[in-house]
């Protein structure tokens, strides 16, 4: 009995230790933390220009904000051609796997550099070429340019307004187009002039094109360049502006009348949701403002009301999918009628639009400078 009495000690200790086990709380694995998706932005100008690099540049931001696993980085003032090339080659070596490259000329830099790092995602703004793992996109900026181009027309005195442009290029045929149809629309007597500048941003350019414009006698003065400069000079001399790439109110507050804006936020956040989830395929993205990713920007104080209401009503229509700005009759310069009532142009021509409207008052350089 002696040796019997240990031993049920024994036996109880050992069950006790087996219940409180039984009660301690089960370790539960750690969560993985989600992995970091690294994405790149290459701008052709500095990142405060005011105009197109900015606007990038704050959707870059926006994209950081929605989505807490990606971490981004930027480079600036890239020249277009060869020199980009290195950029996005450092970019792929340092482990990014989505690049957004922001300006026409980066297109053929883009596609080599794809070519090598077929586990990258490439996405090339504006351009018009495509591969397995680079797309392009860009958005309707016609349809702002035309809603802009109403404001103009209703806006000027002098029924001569000045375009400041960079390249000739279609998109940018396209949008002096889109604005000039809209200002013919409600001022028939309304001439649009161009200048090139040749440069996407130049400020001095620019700015002295919006001078040589005010000089013979322009009273409104539209930005096709990435920066405030054409705004200013028109502001400096007493008239009015019609802004480009982001809300350009506040560098010139007493002429801007409006501007034509770009949401690139909302297509950076859809393209880096894909690629994480796995769903990314290239594609050819061109939306317009129903998506989000174009838009006029408020107007200015001095705009009227029964200006406001006009161009309004033409936007819900444009939204409402009832209305294009380049449906017929559309005449070019010379007179020639280009599109019959009742047609209207296709996005395969839009893209590659290579002629200017009646309204317009310039040529179209070739090799698209």
């Amino acid at each position: 009995m002696k040796h019997i009495r240990p031993l049920v000690v024994i036996l109880l200790l050992i069950a006790l230790v087996g219940v409180f086990a039984g009660c301690a709380p089960k370790e539960t694995p750690e969560e993985k933390p989600e992995e970091t998706l690294k994405v790149a932005f290459i701008y052709v100008g500095p990142k405060n220009d005011g105009g197109w690099s900015q606007a990038h540049d704050e959707g870059r931001l926006y994209l950081e904000q929605q989505l807490p696993y990606v971490e981004t980085a930027y480079t600036e003032n890239v020249p277009e051609g060869a020199p980009c090339e290195k950029v996005i080659r450092d970019y792929c070596n340092e482990g990014y796997k989505v690049i957004f490259t922001t300006s026409f000329g980066f297109m053929d830099p883009t596609l080599n550099v794809a070519e090598d790092y077929p586990d990258v995602v490439f996405e090339h703004c504006s351009g018009f070429k495509t591969s397995e793992n680079m797309g392009n996109y860009f958005g309707r900026m016609y349809e702002p340019d035309y809603l802009a181009g109403l404001v103009a027309g209703m806006m000027t005195e002098s029924n001569y307004i000045g375009f400041v442009a960079p390249f000739s290029i279609p998109e940018v045929v396209r949008e002096i187009d889109a604005f000039t149809i809209g200002a013919k629309e409600v001022n028939p007597d309304v001439e649009v002039h161009v200048i090139w500048t040749n440069s996407w941003f130049d400020p001095v350019l620019e700015a002295s094109a919006a001078e040589t414009f005010l000089a013979n006698g322009a009273d409104i003065i539209a930005s096709g360049v990435d920066s405030p400069a054409a705004l200013q000079a028109a502001e400096k001399a007493g008239k009015y502006g019609v802004g480009y790439d982001m809300d350009m109110t506040s560098f010139a507050p007493a002429a801007v009348l409006t501007s034509r804006i770009w949401h690139w936020g909302l297509y950076y956040t859809q393209v880096a949701q894909e690629v994480h989830d796995g769903t990314w395929t290239a594609g050819e993205y061109w939306d317009g403002m129903e998506a989000g990713i174009v838009d006029l920007a408020p107007y200015g104080p001095m705009v009227p009301q029964e200006v406001q209401d006009y161009v309004e009503n033409r936007k819900q229509m444009i939204l409402n999918g009832d209305y294009d700005p380049f449906m017929g009759p559309i005449y070019d310069q010379s007179g020639t009628l280009r599109v019959k009532e009742g047609e209207e142009v296709s996005d395969g021509d839009k893209l590659g639009i290579q002629w200017f409207v009646d309204g317009v008052v310039g040529t179209i350089p070739e090799g698209g400078s």
